[in-house]
């Protein structure tokens, strides 16, 4: 078997993680990005992962090329309004950071990618704390829910808010400048420390949604807990997750964006990306670094650089998307 590595970013720079047990066909590579407190931009040529550090010449020389036909939306996950605990006691402050520097981009996002954990008991007030806050960016936003999201109500709530359109437990998808998107859900029925699943309606969905699509249009996924096996001792991956990918491998070029780890993380599989956001509201342990998942407190001043969205550029004529993940400091 190919030893699979892992990479992950915190104040303190990059650190490694093996693991054997990625539940996906191990033919690419792994490869990291994304130093928390500087962001960096994501861009493949030619199956080979190219990643600049923001700020410098490289990056800007990226970030300016080709402008026309270029689509750029943003990820946030993870927002957990209503958390009040020392490892963070002002989540409003911080969406609203997000905020910020949604709107100091230089180019205004199209719409922005919510993936999940809206709030943190699915309260309506939680809920609409969120809405009025995103509600500053003055741009259309898509979600899907997280497990924190469907505690009341099987999700009703969730679906009744965002996702009115949709099928089943709340999957759709929607397409935008020659871009094929697809909003999935795998947090319904999660036991504490279990993976997430999709089901076989999801999964027959999926399969009759992209069948048509030729195999040069781009697609991105996106959904709440990592479609990739993470660490699944603490329920970091989705169990049903490799039949999904099999309906879109074919396609060359799949970015898969999730959020629940509160950690950025990155891998390359053949055609497919896989890409993990900062939490805007607070930090969790590495991987098997801490007894289990959950809110780690870290010192005050460095709270900002460990939380952040991520910037995704779509540009014509490409295999792949760049990512850039930016901190709130």
């Amino acid at each position: 078997m190919t030893k699979t590595r892992l990479f992950h970013s915190n104040a303190n720079g990059l650190i490694e993680h093996d693991h054997n047990r990625d539940g996906i066909d191990r033919r690419g590579f792994l490869k990291c990005m994304a130093w928390a407190g500087t962001g960096a931009l994501c861009l493949i040529e030619g199956g080979v992962l190219k990643s600049f550090a923001l700020g410098t010449r490289n990056a800007s020389q990226v970030q300016s090329h080709e402008v026309a036909g270029r689509l750029t939306f943003v990820q946030i996950s993870d927002s957990h309004m209503g958390f009040n605990k020392p490892a963070n006691p002002d989540v409003i402050g911080t969406l609203k950071a997000a905020v910020d520097k949604i709107n100091a981009l230089p180019q205004r996002p199209e719409f922005i990618l919510h993936t999940g954990d809206i709030s943190h008991l699915s309260s309506p007030d939680e809920f609409d704390t969120v809405d009025q806050i995103l509600t500053a960016t003055h741009t259309p936003i898509f979600f899907v829910p997280g497990e924190h999201d469907v505690l009341n109500d099987d999700g009703k709530t969730f679906r009744e808010r965002y996702a009115k359109n949709s099928k089943g437990a709340g999957w759709y998808s929607f397409d935008k400048n020659g871009v094929h998107f697809i909003g999935l859900v795998n947090v319904m029925n999660l036991k504490a420390g279990g993976l997430g699943t999709l089901g076989n309606e999801q999964l027959e969905w999926l399969r009759d949604d992209v069948k048509h699509l030729p195999s040069s249009t781009p697609i991105v996924v996106f959904a709440h807990i990592p479609l990739w096996t993470i660490y699944p001792e603490w329920g970091w991956g989705t169990e049903d997750s490799a039949q999904a990918l099999s309906y879109v491998k074919r396609f060359g070029s799949v970015t898969v964006l999730n959020g629940h780890i509160h950690q950025t993380m990155q891998k390359v599989e053949g055609n497919v990306t896989f890409h993990t956001a900062f939490s805007t509201a607070f930090v969790q342990p590495a991987p098997g670094k801490a007894d289990g998942p959950g809110p780690m407190k870290v010192p005050g001043d460095q709270l900002r650089s460990l939380l952040g969205i991520t910037d995704v550029n779509y540009v014509q004529g490409r295999h792949a998307l760049a990512l850039v993940d930016a901190s709130l400091a």
